[in-house]
């Protein structure tokens, strides 16, 4: 059979993904990509810590992220997403401005990391007040909540798991039930926030919508919607606020509002039972597995 009439295939746009070297869910990342688009992937350097902030600063250094960001060139991306939540907000505002003009200056395309497509997603959707939840340690959940502190919006509900590896395993059922403990009640925040690109999220946001009556956002999902947008191309995937601005709620039924974050430590994760300021419950906390 002659199918030298279909001409190939059809022509693809290329978006680089640097991810740490522990990535493991490219798929979930694929999920959200249109047909016309290709993902080329690369991680940084094996190193032996678990997720920590001193892995977080590793895998996020300028020569790691420059040196990643050469090894797509070949290939002509249009735009480089730095996919990793705690590696792009261990430095603040300011630190997620130079990440991604380090690997601008060394792809010469744009390039947007996961804590910046964050920012942008909240102001997307008029966020002031967000919840979380994250898989990481005390230290490392208190350095999220001050960098969205530091963006000038309020932390007002926190849920984490205390995991210091094998994240990506963690499974739908515990995700939500971290989200229903960081919203407790209907209009304590205006949108959760999953956090870590190694926790699956792509089919439990629906569902979590649905159900807490407020855009849902995840790790994952805001970096592929940053990174596509940059080629002017919409996510895909499942009704959901972000993607989808006719999924986007009204405002919740107001309700009570939980405290905001008043500074690196947020309340919120402070208050936890079983979470105190001393030494002793943060090495607790950090060999939670």
């Amino acid at each position: 059979m002659d199918i030298s009439f279909l001409g190939g295939p059809a022509p693809q746009r290329g978006v680089g993904v640097v991810a740490p070297f522990d990535f493991a869910l490219d798929r979930e990342l694929w999920r959200w990509v249109p047909d016309d688009v290709s993902l080329h992937m690369t991680r940084t350097p094996f190193v032996p810590v678990e997720v920590s902030l001193d892995l977080a600063r590793l895998v996020s250094e300028h020569e790691t992220l420059g040196e990643a960001v050469r090894t797509l060139n070949a290939i002509t991306p249009e735009v480089i997403a730095y996919a990793c939540t705690s590696g792009s907000f261990v430095g603040g505002v300011v630190g997620e401005r130079a990440m991604c003009e380090a690997m601008t200056w060394a792809g010469a395309v744009p390039s947007v990391t996961t804590s910046g497509a964050l920012l942008d997603a909240l102001a997307e959707l008029g966020v002031r007040r967000v919840a979380l939840v994250t898989p990481y340690t005390v230290s490392v959940t208190r350095a999220l909540e001050a960098y969205v502190a530091e963006a000038g919006v309020a932390v007002t509900g926190c849920a984490f798991m205390g995991l210091t590896r094998h994240i990506w395993r963690v499974p739908y059922r515990d995700v939500a039930d971290m989200a229903r403990q960081a919203v407790p009640s209907p209009g304590s925040a205006d949108a959760l926030f999953i956090s870590c690109t190694n926790l699956p999220t792509y089919d439990v946001i629906p569902q979590l919508e649905a159900e807490l009556r407020i855009p849902v956002i995840s790790a994952n999902q805001v970096t592929m919607w940053a990174a596509l947008r940059r080629l002017g191309t919409p996510a895909v995937g499942p009704y959901q606020a972000l993607t989808d601005p006719s999924a986007r709620i009204g405002p919740t039924v107001p309700g009570p509002v939980g405290p905001a974050v008043a500074g690196p430590v947020g309340p919120a994760v402070a208050d936890m039972p079983g979470v105190g300021d001393g030494p002793e419950t943060e090495q607790q906390q950090e060999g939670w597995t």
